[in-house]
């Protein structure tokens, strides 16, 4: 079951490699938990030969994911077999509320369900990824001015009692590492600091192939590293912080005097098609976000730096010059030096791995792992 939830569906023969175990106690065993309702096989083909491939079964029930960011929220329905069944995104307001938000994430939660046909009863779990530190202990914003409006809402028991199932909570730069290190780019690794340029500056962190969250929960916030003493004031309280100088304030700054009044989803889509002015302040705002990553990676040594977000999604510029301020100004290495490389799940990374959280969270991970 481990083998199958992880690589979402296998052929007995793959199984058997996975798991060690031989064909026919594969067989065996997959004849009992398809009998059971818990897997599903279907006939494939492999190198022209016929094949069956196993499956989690959709009966086993069904996982949601939510990312909620500074000005976005995304729901998405996901079964156990790493397959997206729907999903919906909506805009939202600056400054939005966490009451209001949340009551928007259990709506579009029950649209999803009436859109795919399926019943409330056969949701599991829900996983969110926060914008924003989150107290292990609570699961409250940990730091203020992060999110505003939802530094005094425990997020997970206020959804919980919404939906009425386990929610589980964890800040979306520390879910696109877990979905990087799982389906995407950082598979072949087990040191792993994903890099998260958005409307804030953050991290995400995978070490002997776990994620390491901190003692408070809280590891990985990136844009609070001080970078000026004597540079502006943070939303945190601090001075002269990374966000200060590539946060989404910063960056409306430099293309102000330009463009006038736009919004730092106007300078992406601009950098997308092409704008020499808004992909330029993007790739400035991540080779200086790369001065700051070089020292975690000198102190941390990943084998694999994974960056995401909508910025560096919007320029490929941006991810080289975040690459090359990471070789400039980390400890030289005369044979290897960790790699800095685009995540290869988009901006989608934080969902997905919200939508992991969840699958981890379910009866059947569970049963796997005592």
């Amino acid at each position: 079951m481990a083998a199958v939830k992880r690589f979402g569906g296998l052929t007995q023969v793959e199984l058997a490699a996975a798991t060690g175990l031989s064909a026919a106690t594969v067989s065996t065993i997959v004849k009992e938990l398809a009998a059971a309702g818990v897997l599903e096989t279907t006939t494939t083909s492999r190198s022209g030969r016929r094949a069956l491939r196993v499956t989690i079964a959709r009966q086993a029930g069904l996982v949601a994911g939510v990312h909620i960011g500074p000005r976005g929220l995304t729901v998405a329905l996901g079964d156990l077999a790493h397959e997206v069944v729907a999903d919906q995104s909506l805009p939202l307001p600056v400054d939005h509320r966490a009451d209001t938000t949340l009551d928007r994430v259990a709506l579009l939660v029950v649209d999803l369900f009436e859109k795919v046909g399926a019943s409330l009863d056969e949701l599991q779990a829900v996983g969110v990824a926060l914008a924003a530190p989150v107290d292990a202990a609570t699961g409250i914003v940990a730091v203020r001015g992060a999110l505003p409006g939802w530094e005094d809402t425990a997020v997970g028991p206020v959804l919980e009692k919404r939906l009425g199932k386990p929610v589980h909570l964890d800040t979306d730069a520390t879910l696109g590492a877990f979905a990087e290190h799982l389906l995407g780019a950082g598979r072949p690794v087990r040191d792993l600091l994903y890099v998260r340029l958005s409307y804030a500056t953050s991290a995400g962190l995978v070490l002997g192939g776990r994620l390491h969250r901190g003692g408070t929960g809280t590891a990985g916030q990136l844009g609070h590293v001080r970078v000026d003493p004597t540079g502006p004031l943070c939303p945190c309280g601090n001075r002269g912080c990374l966000d200060t100088e590539v946060g989404e304030a910063a960056l409306l700054e430099h293309v102000r005097p330009a463009l006038g009044d736009v919004t730092l989803r106007d300078v992406i889509r601009r950098a997308r098609t092409g704008d020499p002015g808004c992909a330029r302040v993007l790739t400035d705002a991540a080779r200086r976000t790369g001065e700051v990553v070089a020292g975690l990676v000198t102190v941390l040594d990943p084998q694999l730096v994974v960056v995401g977000g909508e910025l560096a999604h919007a320029d490929a510029g941006a991810v080289e010059a975040l690459r090359e301020s990471v070789r400039r100004n980390s400890l030289p290495h005369r044979f290897a030096t960790a790699d800095v490389v685009a995540g290869s799940l988009g901006t989608r990374a934080e969902l997905l791995g919200a939508l992991e959280l969840a699958r981890a969270q379910t009866d059947v991970a569970e049963g796997v792992t005592g």
